[in-house]
């Protein structure tokens, strides 16, 4: 699917200029919704023409920025359109019919393990692990989970992600020369998985500071 996919870049890199943070929301959108779509193709290409100048603004780091925030945003509608849609529908509905909507019962039900053993911060730390990433939305939409904090952990995880594949696009727009958008994809998805273990240590650690923290001001409001 990737490759197909890659096939594409192409002529949508030829509308970046004026198109670029429209197709970064709404392919990213797609992507955080229950439509198996990799992220890697979107960010990746779109840190990679930052790099080049050839997105909206033409100015490197104003383009990566903006990328990023584009990519947030669409991570967070994809998200919370999973959030409402489980919670419209209900499980019984999602069980009998979620194939139809490329959401297999093995990964729902490793989705709901996950959020049930250790509660709302996984919908944090999931957006870092492939699959999961656009299914822990369901678990929290289903079980009614406060929105605020479904969009704090959200796009704490979602704007970390986004940044990182950027991030690589950029750095190889800047290191790699001549290349093309189906080599980028997978040379850039190469050394973000070659890393995502530290990184999803580094997204744990950051959540178990946070939940520390708060226990100790809860502690103190209490006292």
């Amino acid at each position: 699917m990737l490759d197909i996919l890659a096939g594409y870049l192409d002529y949508i890199a030829a509308l970046a200029p004026a198109w670029g943070y429209f197709f970064i929301f709404f392919f990213m959108a797609v992507e955080s919704s229950f439509i198996p779509f990799p992220s890697e193709i979107v960010m990746i290409p779109a840190g990679f023409l930052a790099a080049r100048g050839e997105l909206t603004c033409g100015s490197p780091h104003a383009d990566l920025v903006l990328a990023v925030c584009a990519g947030l945003a669409g991570s967070l509608a994809g998200a919370f359109f999973n959030y409402w849609l489980s919670a419209k529908l209900g499980e019984p509905f999602l069980r009998k019919h979620g194939r139809k909507f490329f959401i297999k019962p093995e990964a729902l039900d490793r989705a709901y393990e996950i959020f049930n053993k250790y509660g709302a911060g996984t919908t944090f730390v999931c957006r870092l692990i492939p699959v999961i990433r656009q299914l822990i939305s369901i678990p929290a939409g289903l079980s009614g989970m406060d929105k605020k904090n479904f969009a704090l952990f959200t796009g704490l995880g979602a704007g970390i992600w986004t940044a990182i594949l950027a991030a690589t696009g950029f750095w190889l727009g800047r290191t790699a020369g001549n290349i093309t958008y189906l080599e980028l994809v997978h040379r850039g998805k190469d050394i973000v998985s070659s890393h995502l273990w530290e990184i999803i240590l580094a997204a744990l650690a950051l959540a178990g500071i946070y939940m520390f923290l708060s226990n100790l001001v809860m502690k103190k409001k209490l006292d």
